[in-house]
């Protein structure tokens, strides 16, 4: 079994610095929605917090010939953080009850 390495760096609210055994990269952001910016490129994450569901978009890293960088490759994230907003805002208004 393979022994992993991360640790994670507030440095500022919102603004952290990673270091794993692949090298350091930089989180901004809150809970629930962040970017990466790394050696491996950027990644845009959004989720529910708590719930463990989560969507993570990379750019910079290709790792293969079915790589497609057009232009529609941003409506998966949209569709995605309108959901997420969606149900954030059902979540927070049953709370209040």
């Amino acid at each position: 079994m393979p022994f992993r390495f991360y640790r994670r760096v507030h440095v500022l609210p919102g603004v952290s610095i990673n270091v794993s055994k692949s090298g350091p990269s930089l989180s901004v952001g809150m809970r629930g929605a962040h970017v990466t910016l790394g050696r491996n490129g950027v990644s845009r994450t959004v989720g529910i917090p708590g719930t463990g569901i989560y969507y993570t978009s990379r750019a910079g890293t290709h790792t293969g010939a079915h790589y497609h960088g057009g232009s529609g490759a941003g409506i998966g994230w949209m569709i995605a953080a309108v959901v997420i907003a969606a149900l954030a805002l059902l979540t927070h208004s049953h709370s209040g009850r």
